[in-house]
């Protein structure tokens, strides 16, 4: 279990909403950090289900493979809040969170969702829809949406990414990135060195992250960059060095590389 000040939590997340948004979930990045947040406290769980999405009759899919967990939850019946629990899906990163959600807002139900045009709205589409039983649960949304000033990862998510330098030659090797404890990024190592998506790791550990003459700027500092896929990585190491709480290790159980920022 991941415990973070909300401002961590919606640092660590944000990468992947933005991700996940680019590769067309219907979930505005405002609206799925905010959810994240009320409905789980801004704690993640190692199920890490950060919607509340129950097993219900669903199949199991790419993204979430049939594991599940009994929780406390309680649901509005008729304006009468009822304390009870229920199979909840468990998943093994958060991106599988958020494609299996994504899988369920193509369903008819949540057609208003997918059309909503504004945070605002969206949230409120959610309840309308039938997410979720408290009638409060659109404007809580919202009132997250405000005070986090969540629309600018919106903004960053229909930017375009950094233009293309030119490509390593070597076939990079592909190697999982952890920070604190949570699954990240997926880096690349090239002659025993590891390289990451700049903008998803280094927004993660609350760099700002730009490009100019096909170089990565990191809070205006330009790193050594490789493009792969349309996106500039970086090595960890220069990256992490920026941040002063963040250290980098080395897994070997995992075979990943983790970044900590306690």
């Amino acid at each position: 279990m991941a415990k973070l000040s909300k401002p961590e939590f919606i640092a660590m997340l944000a990468p992947m909403a933005i991700r996940a948004r680019k590769e067309g979930s219907p979930l505005l990045p405002s609206v799925r950090l905010a959810q994240n947040l009320l409905e789980t406290g801004g704690v993640i769980h190692a199920w890490n289900n950060l919607g509340g999405i129950k097993v219900g009759s669903g199949k199991p899919n790419a993204y979430w493979r049939g594991q599940w967990v009994r929780k406390g939850t309680w649901e509005v019946e008729n304006g009468v809040r009822t304390d009870t629990s229920a199979l909840f899906r468990a998943y093994g990163s958060v991106y599988d969170f958020y494609k299996d959600q994504d899988l369920l807002l193509q369903l008819p139900r949540y057609d208003r969702v997918r059309k909503a045009s504004t945070p605002y709205a969206q949230a409120e589409a959610l309840r309308l829809c039938g997410y979720a039983t408290d009638p409060q649960y659109g404007s809580k949304i919202s009132a997250l949406i405000q005070t986090y000033r969540l629309t600018q990862y919106d903004a960053q998510a229909a930017a375009p990414d950094p233009g293309p330098a030119a490509p390593a030659k070597d076939a990079p090797i592909p190697i999982p990135v952890r920070l604190n404890g949570v699954s990240l990024a997926e880096g690349r190592l090239i002659d025993s060195q590891t390289w990451v998506p700049a903008r998803v790791v280094g927004e993660a550990l609350g760099l700002k992250i730009g490009w100019k003459d096909k170089t990565v700027l990191a809070n205006n500092k330009p790193l050594p960059t490789q493009v792969f896929d349309g996106k500039g990585y970086v090595p960890i190491r220069e990256l992490a060095a920026i941040q002063p709480k963040a250290k980098v290790t080395w897994n070997k159980d995992a075979n990943s590389v983790d970044l900590t920022t306690a």
